[in-house]
């Protein structure tokens, strides 16, 4: 069994509900063969010829299927400026404005958000689900990290995720954390006291 279909395209068939290439029917019998088409998510909607050819050593049978393509579910989540980068201080609570947008020909319904971050961050989102989007449109979401308290100061990556139940897109952000300066402060007082303890000790214990 075969069947010629668009490029980027995927034909599959099914009997009795598992996948096959061919079948093998006694005389007189009859067997329902089902055919499951993917689209590709680049297709334009309209109408679209399947041919599908049944071939056997003694005969050869062919139908012509049509498929009508409504449409495709397609989305991006980015920022508004494109940037997926953000500099935040340690203990502190930043906003990160994000956008999604249906780049799709069908509307995107219950767009729901989440995060994947660093152990012990937490983020949330304002609104923390997105009823419908119209093709080609967009709209802004507020992403709230928090940066728990003596976080190393470096480079860290959390990744945003929204999904439909048929479409999802990921925007990984680099997260750059900086100590902030009150614990600067302390660090330095920390090491100025250690160096006048020293020097003390040298001038009590170094006349003896």
């Amino acid at each position: 069994m075969d069947a010629k279909v668009p490029s980027g395209w995927l034909a599959s068939f099914r009997t009795l509900g598992s996948p096959v290439t061919s079948i093998h029917l006694e005389a007189g019998a009859t067997q329902e063969v089902s055919v499951e088409l993917s689209a590709s998510p680049y297709s334009k909607p309209g109408k679209y010829a399947i041919p599908v050819t049944a071939i056997s050593p003694v005969d050869t049978l062919r139908l012509n299927l049509e498929a009508v393509l409504k449409g495709a579910y397609k989305m991006e989540l980015t920022t508004p400026s494109g940037r997926l980068s953000e500099n935040v201080t340690e203990g502190s609570l930043e906003q990160i404005v994000c956008t999604i947008k249906n780049t799709g020909t069908l509307p995107l319904t219950n767009v729901e958000l989440s995060a994947q971050t660093p152990p012990k961050w937490q983020v949330t989102f304002e609104p923390a689900k997105v009823e419908r989007i119209d093709p080609s449109g967009s709209i802004d979401v507020t992403a709230k990290v928090h940066v728990p308290d003596k976080t190393i100061a470096g480079d860290y990556v959390s990744t945003f995720t929204a999904k439909t139940q048929n479409a999802n897109a990921d925007a990984a952000f680099r997260i750059t954390v900086k100590t902030s300066l009150l614990s600067g402060w302390l660090g330095i007082l920390v090491i100025l006291l250690a160096i006048g303890l020293i020097f003390r000790l040298i001038r009590k214990y170094g006349r003896r």
